[in-house]
């Protein structure tokens, strides 16, 4: 039945996460299953760094900084400030707190566990009652080809703030790259699942480098299941982040057509906001269904509101 099947969530990190988190509140337990973007993943004092991952599970848990939607909530710096001191690269903010996480995370990868498996591990640890893992297990790096060169998608963000001018985004992906072992099963059986959802995130630094793991996109496209998109874009602006910074460099204009036409072939609804009413008649003529709701997600109530509208066009289609 419809009603008790899984759900599958695409994901990047903190408007994504938002999502999640109403969705997990929605459903019933072990229903939903989130893949997360592995594009902004890299290697920083010898850790493995997942940011997206590491936020969906935070803000899941409850353990999120609720003021920045990333990082660890009451936070300490000691180990960032001594490693500034010995004059080590502080550019990227790890917390204590964080730490933690990221030192199992590299003791297990060491012992030979899957980043997949260490991803199950975690949300064991943490309680939670829906599966969380990344798209693949092997290599999908996000590249920035900018004014500045080929920058890192961390380089790009967070080291120079998104100041470099967008060119292209290209992908680091690995001869070997595959789905995940939950992801692989999960879509080998599509037809059963009750909705693939595209979370809220940057089309182009989030969902597009899930979508750049082989096979990935194909088997979305060939699903019969509904397959809904929440737009990250309002009234010309990104809810969050560069979206909108890049769109115009890019020169893509900033709107939910845009972002639907990006997607084309992949999803059979979308959930824009009133404030981009004016474009309903154009996706519809795309042959999308279109939902206008309010999609920003400013509190709890928001994140179960949306949520639940979006299990309610699944159960509808």
């Amino acid at each position: 039945m419809r009603g008790e099947a899984p759900v599958l969530a695409l994901s990047g990190g903190v408007g994504g996460a938002k999502l999640v988190r109403g969705l997990a509140n929605v459903l019933a337990e072990g229903r939903l299953h989130v893949a997360c973007n592995t594009g902004d993943d890299f290697e920083h004092l010898g850790l493995l760094i997942c940011p997206d991952f590491d936020t969906v599970i935070y803000t899941l848990s409850g353990l999120v900084h609720s003021g920045q939607g990333w990082g660890r909530a009451d936070e300490t710096w000691q180990v960032l400030g001594e490693v500034a001191k010995l004059g080590g690269p502080s550019w990227f903010r790890l917390g204590d707190r964080d730490i933690a996480l990221h030192l199992l995370r590299r003791q297990a990868l060491d012992n030979g566990m899957s980043l997949e498996d260490v991803a199950t591990l975690l949300c064991d640890r943490l309680g939670l009652t829906c599966s969380v893992f990344p798209a693949s297990n092997e290599r999908v790096r996000t590249l920035v080809h900018s004014d500045d060169g080929i920058l890192s998608f961390q380089e790009y963000f967070v080291r120079d703030q998104c100041k470099p001018k967008t060119q292209a985004i290209t992908f680091d992906v690995d001869t070997a790259a595959k789905p995940a072992v939950k992801l692989n099963a999960l879509l080998t059986a599509s037809d059963n699942l009750a909705a693939i959802i595209f979370c809220p995130s940057n089309p182009y630094l989030s969902l597009d480098p899930i979508l750049a793991v082989p096979t990935l996109r194909q088997r979305i496209s060939a699903s019969r299941c509904p397959r809904i998109a929440v737009s990250p874009i309002i009234g010309g602006s990104a809810i969050k982040g560069p979206t909108a910074k890049i769109m115009t460099e890019l020169e893509i204009p900033v709107n939910p057509l845009s972002y639907a036409r990006h997607l084309d072939g992949l999803i059979d609804a979308l959930v824009i906001d009133h404030r981009d009413a004016d474009y309903v008649a154009e996706l519809e003529a795309d042959g999308l269904q279109v939902f206008c709701e309010h999609i920003i997600m400013s509190n709890e109530d928001d994140k179960l509101r949306l949520a639940k509208t979006v299990m309610r066009i699944a159960e509808g289609m």
